[in-house]
């Protein structure tokens, strides 16, 4: 940690709200470079906290909407940020309980989310755009390191699960650098990294996106049953079609579910909806 007064000193930290900064310019400036952000860009920021990410946002030549929850910040954000003050717009709103259309009114152009996120609501806030018809290009937050290890996570491994596929049918995700506790101020318990996830339209051919979210949910409801099993209890298929199924996939009969690549996932769907086992 940096020896300087921080910019958030005498500040009184709520920790139900997950507070954590980060003073550490060069640290700051690297996630931005991660970002791939620059003059011109539109970037949200989820999490104002001291403005200290903020500015250095603000300082690659973006516009900058930045939203928290906590209204008490207000007089430190608005001090650190004056020399912007034309360049952002700062929103006491919670993305999370907001519309699509309340948030278009807000930013109705295409933007890239910037973000140290709390960790209780990285896996929500990125569904969340994911899910969304807003034209998200990409998302680069910094959440907690094993969080992110699950998100990259290759098929078959322990860390591998649905949202790891929810996640990646939407996006590229990468972990773009490892952060010490240390870096943050009150140090978490934990380390964290920064990920980015760049959005794409076109990466798998789902045509049916709730059916999707439907097999990717039953598949992995429980791990120790055979995808064989939890298809069987989670749609009107027997074990025929089942078979049926695997052969067209050329998948042996007692395969679980977490071996399946999101690309197999997208084609299991497709095979289930064309054999009516909804």
């Amino acid at each position: 940690m940096e020896s300087e007064k921080k910019p958030f000193d005498g500040f009184r930290f709520n920790k139900a709200l997950g507070q954590n900064f980060i003073s550490d310019k060069n640290l700051l400036g690297a996630i931005c470079a991660d970002a791939g952000i620059g003059n011109g860009d539109v970037v949200v920021e989820i999490g104002t906290g001291a403005g200290t990410l903020t500015e250095a946002i603000l300082q690659t030549g973006a516009h900058v909407h930045t939203f928290e929850v906590d209204a008490r910040l207000e007089p430190l954000i608005k001090n650190r940020l004056a020399p912007y003050e034309d360049r952002y717009e700062l929103h006491f709103a919670d993305v999370l309980k907001m519309t699509d259309e309340e948030f278009r009114s807000l930013c109705p152009g295409p933007f890239s989310v910037v973000a140290n996120l709390p960790y209780y609501v990285t896996t929500p806030l990125i569904m969340r755009f994911l899910e969304s018809d807003l034209p998200c290009k990409s998302l680069t937050l910094t959440v907690q390191k094993e969080v992110g290890e699950r998100l990259c996570a290759p098929a078959g491994t322990s860390e591998y699960g649905a949202v790891t596929v929810s996640v990646d049918s939407y996006c590229d995700v990468s972990i773009t650098r490892i952060i010490d506790k240390k870096m943050f101020f009150p140090a978490p318990k934990v380390d964290s990294c920064v990920i980015r996830l760049s959005v794409r339209s076109d990466k798998y051919p789902i045509e049916d996106r709730a059916l999707f979210r439907r097999v990717v949910k039953a598949v992995f409801c429980n791990r120790r049953k055979t995808l064989e099993n939890n298809l069987k209890s989670a749609f009107k298929i027997s074990k025929e079609t089942c078979s049926e199924i695997f052969s067209a996939m050329e998948l042996p009969p007692m395969i679980r579910g977490e071996k399946l690549t999101t690309e197999q996932f997208s084609t299991l769907t497709k095979l289930i909806k064309e054999r009516g086992g909804l």
